[in-house]
């Protein structure tokens, strides 16, 4: 914690032209969403809190029903450590957050626990990619997969696009992801660079992947940029730098690592996320 006392985060805040008041209206909302969650909860369920840097040291049982209060971004970090688990999205902050996977309010927490409970819930099933290294190692995300140098250097490797076409390559990484993401990053990459490539819907099993920033040189080409990978196709890097890395949904600290020579394939997952929707 950086600030001791409530007074010393205000002065702090004050000296910066803002004000605690702002804060401590949002953490009520917050507060107020998750006092409401857990009287929802019956006693007789077993129940635990995980905060966003725990999860992906946090083993999810079969059966689990995960509860997520608060933004739209948290749901991506925990959906690729489910695998099944229904979710429900609470947005504790309707007039701040876009609710796009916490579609619903605090208050709707005791009928959506009800319909889960007794089967009678309705699931949006979003499609997930997966990239998995060639020495097994492997990873899910709802959104994106970022592949690139583990620092701001340029990224080196050969890429192989799913029509069997094959470049050599050096560009600032490679964005592979989902119809949930055309809504975030891959969607300011395509909006950007003006590209005609049809972006993916969130349950449509095909992903749109796009190189950022691509260097032509006498050694690597600017020609495979962008794409789609659909069902039972694969995307695959064959690293020509001596480190690469690879994570999703913007969590660097659960990140593959590529070294010289290894291959990573990216493809639709064969999971999903279990969106709860009223």
């Amino acid at each position: 914690m950086r600030h001791g006392t409530r007074q010393q985060a205000a002065f702090f805040l004050e000296t910066r032209g803002r004000s605690i008041g702002d804060l401590a209206a949002r953490h009520g909302l917050t507060e107020h969403a998750w006092e409401l969650v857990a009287t929802a909860i019956p006693a007789d369920w077993r129940r635990t809190t995980v905060e966003r840097n725990d999860l992906h040291r946090f083993d999810f049982a079969p059966g689990d029903i995960v509860i997520v209060v608060g933004q739209d971004g948290l749901v991506a970090n925990a959906a690729k450590y489910l695998d099944g688990h229904p979710v429900i999205g609470i947005n504790p902050e309707p007039d701040r957050n876009p609710g796009v996977l916490v579609p619903h309010p605090a208050e709707a927490i005791n009928g959506l626990l009800s319909a889960v409970s007794a089967d009678r819930h309705h699931i949006e099933h979003r499609t997930m990619v997966r990239a998995r290294t060639d020495d097994g190692q492997e990873l899910h995300a709802l959104n994106e997969i970022y592949v690139g140098h583990r620092s701001h250097q340029s990224a080196r490797y050969r890429i192989a696009v799913p029509d069997g076409q094959a470049e050599h390559q050096s560009s600032s990484g490679i964005l592979a992801g989902t119809g949930t993401g055309a809504t975030g990053w891959l969607r300011s990459v395509w909006q950007e660079r003006g590209s005609g490539l049809h972006l993916p819907l969130p349950s449509d099993p095909r992903l749109c992947w796009f190189v950022r920033e691509a260097w032509p040189s006498a050694a690597t080409g600017t020609t495979l940029t962008e794409g789609s990978i659909h069902a039972g196709a694969a995307l695959t890097l064959y690293a020509e730098s001596d480190e690469l890395v690879c994570f999703g949904d913007g969590i660097e600290a659960d990140a593959l690592r590529l070294t010289w020579g290894q291959a990573l394939t990216i493809t639709t997952a064969k999971t999903t996320l279990d969106l709860v929707i009223a």
